[in-house]
């Protein structure tokens, strides 16, 4: 098996999450994040999505972590990004963790909305 190194261009890989934190590049962000290709900045939840909808730009699809159990996005929210051309995809927030990593490896133009777990 060959095994490769994954380097990130810009973007900041998820290393790690615990009850109410997630760890981003050696550091602790405690609460609601959001992950974007201008950085890692804390999250107001679903009545926040300026800073979301600002980087529609720079973004094929929006994984939003819901914390520990899966919930949908509430519909003023979906629809608020689906006008800005966002995809969000909800998911657990560790398989959007996850899910956000493996994309991010290939290069891919992803972000992250996240709730804690």
């Amino acid at each position: 098996m060959r095994l490769n190194e994954i380097r990130y261009t810009n973007a900041v890989p998820v290393e790690g999450y615990g009850p109410g934190f997630f760890r981003l590049g050696g550091k602790v962000y405690e609460g609601a994040i959001t992950v974007l290709p201008s950085g890692v900045g804390s999250w107001g939840g679903y009545d926040d999505l300026d800073l979301l909808i600002k980087e529609a730009e720079s973004i094929d699809v929006l994984f939003v972590g819901t914390g520990a159990e899966i919930a949908h996005i509430p519909a003023a929210a979906r629809e608020a990004l689906e006008a800005a051309g966002i995809g969000a995809e909800p998911m657990t927030s560790p398989a959007a963790c996850r899910t956000y990593n493996v994309l991010l490896s290939e290069g891919r133009r992803v972000g992250l909305a996240l709730l804690p777990v």
